[in-house]
């Protein structure tokens, strides 16, 4: 088990950004998209063989030629006043069998990416993720943001359409933070290392379906293109959340009325208030219509 650098670039003032799969693919697809945008080469992998199981063999006339294992790669991009470490995994290590990393598997991969941050003199970390929210889908993500030190506070207030995790309406200054975006921020504290969780807004009737939302994607790419100081176009990116609204509200079309009503309200969340929140029952009743419609439209089991 180990880290394979294949570069040894002289990178100047870097900082990291690390994302994995997640609710809607929303960091994933933001790092990713990122990533292709500048040209980022491929410097390295972490080695899956402890972390995974194969995802597939490659069978070729009759004979098991290989296994396919997820993927977790570095890259770098050269800017110049800060360049760009990225790495993206394809998947997060369990020992549970859970959704998300938990359990030692998880804090040794952390760690792993934190070596390699370090080895090329990264001194802050950005990761990137979901945040399930009781919005409507027309409405435009926010992006909720978690240092990892009080020193940063005030940067990421700054950010433009963002809010503290912890001062999101009717959070009571809590929150938590799932899978390796979590683990990385407390490890990179523990190693005296600056560290960002930044996470777009998915609505909350959307989150437990395996359809990607590009519209937190895109929110969490302009919090991020600005801290970084560069610039990506985003018609790509555009076009596919034209696509998933257009999908989404097929969908959103076939609900019962007494659904559709109850989902409109999150239409007018003033944010400056803590919004009536959609009961467990209501949202019970929610997430059952939409799965039905789901099953039907997809075929999936």
């Amino acid at each position: 088990m180990g880290v394979i650098i294949r570069k040894k670039p002289k990178l100047s003032n870097p900082v990291m950004v690390a994302c994995w799969p997640g609710i809607g693919n929303i960091g994933i697809m933001a790092v990713d998209f990122l990533r292709r945008m500048l040209g980022a080469e491929e410097l390295g992998e972490i080695e899956p063989w402890d972390f995974f199981y194969p995802k597939k063999v490659v069978i070729t006339d009759g004979e098991l030629k290989d296994l396919e294992f997820p993927e977790n790669k570095f890259y770098f991009k050269k800017i110049g006043k800060a360049d760009i470490l990225f790495f993206i995994g394809e998947e997060q290590p369990s020992d549970g069998g859970a959704n998300y990393a938990e359990g030692t598997k998880a804090y040794r991969m952390a760690n792993l990416v934190l070596d390699v941050a370090q080895k090329f003199g990264c001194r802050r970390i950005y990761t990137s993720g979901a945040a399930v929210a009781p919005i409507h889908h027309t409405t435009r993500s926010r992006v909720w943001v978690v240092p990892n030190k009080e020193s940063l506070l005030n940067e990421v207030k700054d950010y433009e359409n963002t809010v503290l995790m912890s001062e999101v309406e009717g959070r009571n200054g809590q929150g938590n933070i799932t899978g390796l975006n979590g683990l990385l921020l407390g490890v990179a504290k523990k190693r005296g290392l600056d560290a960002i969780c930044i996470m777009g807004e998915i609505p909350i009737y959307v989150h437990g379906f395996p359809i990607p939302y590009p519209k937190g994607s895109k929110a969490v790419l302009e919090v991020l293109t600005s801290a970084l100081g560069v610039i990506v176009p985003m018609e790509e990116i555009d076009g596919l959340i034209q696509q998933s609204d257009s999908e989404i509200e097929s969908v959103y079309e076939k609900l019962p009325v007494e659904i559709k009503d109850q989902l409109d309200k999150l239409k007018y969340i003033v944010y400056s208030k803590p919004p009536k929140p959609i009961t467990e029952e209501d949202k019970k009743k929610i997430l059952q219509e939409l799965d039905k419609l789901f099953r039907k439209d997809t075929g999936r089991d």
